[in-house]
């Protein structure tokens, strides 16, 4: 596989101009307050502007414009999504998980503010995308709204995210085979991403056609995009990466990666992009950028 669609052009202005309208969008939710409140709120800013792919808020745009979603319906849901991804960071960051000093090479939200502010910090983030999709803002028909707000639910609570976090804590001190851990990526990281894929499509009134292609590629995308973030942990350069590296195996944490092998690991993540691109066959040139996502999902150094 050629690793020429990480360096598309196209791609890195698309991911750039999605982080600019993102911010652009979320800016006002989360305007600073004149009360002793408003720590928690800087709080949250600080955890929200602090860089990052912006892959899941890419993912709905990009889906949404398969369908014509309305762009600034779709541009609420994205920002909603990203609220959630920052929410987690910021707790899996935090001493009893995770415990890293640095992510996106910056102090994280608990040593720039302090653990407690943390914990509120994505406590409000989480119910703030809540908040977003319930607005009709979102979307006009409440049915598209509520569907959205139970599918963000599940992908984000025990049935997804958070499963998969509980899942992953108790994986240093249990043994997890290769489907135990398809299975937990598939929850933490794969849940999110398939949300955000699967969002253009419920605002768009998509085929059950059109949603099932989605799914299937936004499942081998997470699988991928997984197995790449933990061949970085291996082999990536801290500075680079803008958090600590080599985490899971000092944690005694197995992964794919562990138990295959890292030629093995990648060759497996290359696999899972080419299936998740034969996916999109039914929608031609206008997925593009979602191939060249996957594409960017397992070559990129951060």
């Amino acid at each position: 596989m050629s690793s020429a669609p990480f360096d598309n052009k196209a791609l890195k202005d698309a991911l750039s101009a999605t982080s600019q309208a993102v911010e652009r969008m979320i800016n006002p939710e989360l305007s600073v307050p004149a009360g002793p409140e408003a720590r928690v709120v800087e709080a949250m800013r600080y955890a929200f502007f602090s860089g990052g792919k912006r892959l899941r808020p890419f993912l709905v745009l990009a889906s949404s414009e398969l369908f014509g979603v309305d762009k600034k319906q779709a541009l609420r849901v994205a920002a909603a999504v990203e609220c959630v991804h920052c929410y987690s960071l910021v707790h899996d960051d935090l001493p009893p998980m995770d415990d890293d000093d640095l992510r996106r090479g910056k102090p994280t939200v608990h040593k720039a503010f302090d653990e407690a502010t943390a914990i509120l910090a994505g406590d409000a983030l989480l119910t703030l995308a809540f908040d977003m999709l319930s607005d009709e803002r979102a979307h006009p028909d409440p049915n598209v709204r509520l569907r959205l707000i139970q599918c963000l639910a599940r992908a984000s609570g025990h049935h997804g995210m958070v499963g998969g976090q509980m899942i992953d804590l108790s994986a240093s001190s249990q043994k997890l085979d290769e489907a135990e851990i398809h299975r937990l990526q598939q929850m933490k990281t794969g849940a999110l991403i398939s949300f955000a894929t699967e969002a253009g499509a419920i605002l768009g009134h998509a085929s059950s056609k059109a949603m099932s292609s989605l799914q299937g590629y936004a499942r081998n995308l997470g699988l991928a995009f997984q197995i790449a973030d933990d061949l970085l942990d291996v082999e990536g350069d801290a500075d680079e990466v803008g958090k600590a590296t080599q985490k899971d195996a000092s944690a005694g944490k197995a992964t794919l990666v562990g138990i295959m092998g890292i030629d093995r690991a990648r060759q497996q993540a290359e696999m899972l992009t080419e299936q998740a691109i034969e996916h999109l066959s039914e929608f031609d040139d206008k997925a593009s950028l979602l191939r060249a996502v996957a594409h960017f999902a397992i070559f990129r150094r951060t």
